[in-house]
């Protein structure tokens, strides 16, 4: 990533990550240990998201959220004033540190619902390997341009723009950009 992607001002601020983790991890009722131990991380690692240092990536929010048993956009949605918008390019980004894919979120679930709503942005290259996410979670994807193939792991499809497609999310799955520019919007539902 470059400096001036880095200072981007739609990058994730390090401060709604913290906050949100000492939440889900007070509320989970777990040490800074045993959520470490729970999602694969160090717990020096763990520490510094909690104090806003560091660097983290998609996965290792992933890895939390999972080990916590929220979404992830429980762990990167801003504070919501009454009228949102966002405008194209804009937004909370958060990068793999795998694959060239970058996730925006759009808007995370209310209270009462369970979706999450992001647009995405994906270029040729290693595709993006997704451990399962919490049980029950079902994505559905939507391609708006380029060309990609995605779903569970040995049963991806090749989709183009304006195709649809459901598969369960608690299970492996991939994201595989086939031409440059490939963006999607992938809404995450939590059952």
């Amino acid at each position: 990533m470059s400096d001036d992607a880095a200072a981007l001002p739609s990058r994730l601020p390090l401060d709604w990550i913290a906050a949100s983790l000492r939440r889900e991890r007070t509320r989970a009722g777990l040490s800074l240990s045993e959520l470490a131990k729970r999602a694969g991380i160090a717990k020096s690692t763990l520490s510094q998201l909690e104090a806003a240092g560091g660097n983290p990536s998609m996965e290792t929010i992933w890895a939390l959220a999972v080990a916590l048993g929220v979404p992830f956009s429980a762990l990167v949605e801003p504070p919501v004033s009454s009228v949102q918008v966002i405008r194209a390019g804009e937004g909370p980004q958060v990068t793999s540190e795998r694959a060239s894919f970058v996730g925006t979120l759009l808007a995370a679930c209310p209270p009462g619902a369970r979706r999450d709503i992001y647009r995405m942005r994906a270029e040729p290259g290693p595709a993006r390997e997704s451990d399962p996410h919490i049980p029950g979670t079902v994505e559905h994807l939507v391609v708006s341009t380029g060309r990609m193939k995605a779903g569970p792991r040995g049963e991806s499809v090749e989709l183009g723009p304006g195709d649809y497609m459901a598969y369960r999310g608690d299970v492996p799955h991939t994201y595989e950009a086939l031409e440059p520019g490939t963006t999607f919007v992938l809404i995450m539902q939590h059952v």
